[in-house]
């Protein structure tokens, strides 16, 4: 019985190998389907914008596409890989930024081996099609800087895998869907440059994203008190945000990068982002911020590189702790409504380098009603050597013959002392 049992096994190993040498001997082919929608997608397009020596202009279907490819019948455009069942699957379409014009809408989409679908940098307009859910294994979709319109499809919730969606620079408008929050393998979300309105959802979810960019959109509401801790870097510049910070921000601890400028945002800016264990630039210009909150730790252990909270009204004095800040290079706090002199420590950290601490490269104090002379030990800095700008504020004697007071003229004596008359009172009521 044992030994019939063994020359069965042995049969059939036989018959397996034998199989497996046929079906290697069978050309390969691209999958019926594959070829059906790698069609549809040049037909679809207007015959005009195929330019000559484009990828799509070279795809010549009397030939199978797969065991073509890299050929002059299927130059680029797409990648193939082999499955089990001896098929050629489409796996990536990657098309050339050459101006491709038509409906993405002209295909099912059926490529259930996708993978990459990037169409970039060309002309599809219409809608988002809701088909593009086919592509179940799809793990990047790129439909950046074309002239798509219409809302943000629900439907691309199902495309589990998906680790990175651009679909910025496109004419998309509507809210950005709430179920948004179930695409859990999300690394990175691009929605910059639409017309995307309402408020912002609740992504707290997705625990990968580590880049997100709603920037030049009309989004209103509130900053979210619910972001992906995982976040390394934010931007929704250019919107309709309102109300103050959110104090969680500093539980972001892997945010490097925040952007939150030309908003209507208002109040304190909170000492947590001073405080923030990986912070490296803030951008928050172009709001209505009043004040900065001073650190516990006085901005000793700020990783900030870059700060810019021009064009505001940010007024009293300029906050010594920014220079203790080790790291920091970069400081803009022009045209807002500070006074005062120039601190000293100011004056120290761009002109007098420092073993333990980076010196300041570029400062920025244009446009306040800073008062006094100007510290002396800028006074020997040559064109160059650091970019500092002056200009517009209260001082006594700014000269074009410092390369810091050239290209405006200081306040007139008006228009300081009425500010200084403001400024008194307000000191008065906030001691």
């Amino acid at each position: 019985m044992s030994k019939s049992i063994c020359n069965l096994n042995l049969s059939l190993q036989y018959l397996l190998l034998m199989i497996t040498l046929l079906l290697l001997k069978v050309d390969s082919r691209t999958h019926p389907g594959d070829i059906r929608v790698l069609k549809d997608l040049k037909h679809g397009l207007h015959p005009e914008s195929i330019a000559p020596g484009s990828c799509l202009s070279s795809w010549d279907f009397s030939v199978d596409p797969c065991d073509h490819i890299f050929s002059d019948r299927f130059t680029c455009g797409f990648r193939c890989d082999r499955f089990a069942s001896g098929f050629f699957r489409v796996t990536e379409i990657t098309l050339d930024p050459v101006g491709y014009s038509g409906l993405l809408s002209s295909t099912t989409w059926n490529l259930p081996y996708l993978q990459t679908l990037d169409v970039s940098d060309n002309s599809f307009y219409g809608s988002i099609p809701d088909s593009l859910s086919n592509l179940t294994r799809l793990r990047r979709l790129s439909l950046s800087m074309n002239l798509l319109s219409g809302k943000m499809p629900v439907s691309l919730v199902s495309l589990a895998h998906l680790e990175e969606l651009y679909l910025d620079n496109n004419s998309l408008h509507g809210s950005i869907p709430s179920n948004f929050n179930s695409l859990v393998s999300l690394k990175r979300l691009e929605i910059q440059e639409n017309i995307l309105s309402g408020e912002f959802p609740d992504l707290g979810a997705l625990k990968d994203l580590n880049y997100l960019d709603a920037s030049d959109n009309q989004i209103s509401g509130e900053v979210p008190s619910t972001l992906p801790v995982s976040l390394v870097e934010l931007s929704m510049r250019n919107n309709n945000l309102r109300g103050k910070l959110p104090v969680n921000v500093g539980d972001l601890e892997f945010l490097q990068v925040l952007d939150l400028s030309h908003n209507k945002l208002s109040g304190p800016i909170s000492s947590v982002l001073f405080d923030h264990p990986s912070l490296q630039q803030l951008t928050l210009s172009h709001n209505n911020f009043t004040f900065l909150q001073v650190p516990g730790t006085v901005g000793l252990t700020s990783k900030l590189i870059a700060l810019d909270s021009s064009y505001n009204d940010l007024r009293g004095i300029l906050p010594g702790f920014l220079c203790s800040m080790p790291k920091l290079s970069s400081l803009s706090l022009e045209n807002n409504k500070f006074t005062g002199m120039i601190p000293s420590q100011y004056a120290l950290k761009v002109a007098v380098p420092r073993s333990n601490s980076s010196s300041l490269e570029r400062l920025l104090l244009g446009g306040n009603y800073l008062f006094g002379p100007i510290p002396s030990a800028l006074m020997g800095l040559k064109p160059g050597s650091a970019n500092v700008s002056l200009v517009d504020n209260c001082l006594y004697r700014c000269p074009d013959t410092f390369f810091f007071c050239q290209g405006g003229n200081q306040k007139s004596l008006v228009d300081c002392k009425k500010r200084f008359d403001t400024v008194i009172p307000w000191i008065r009521t906030t001691n």
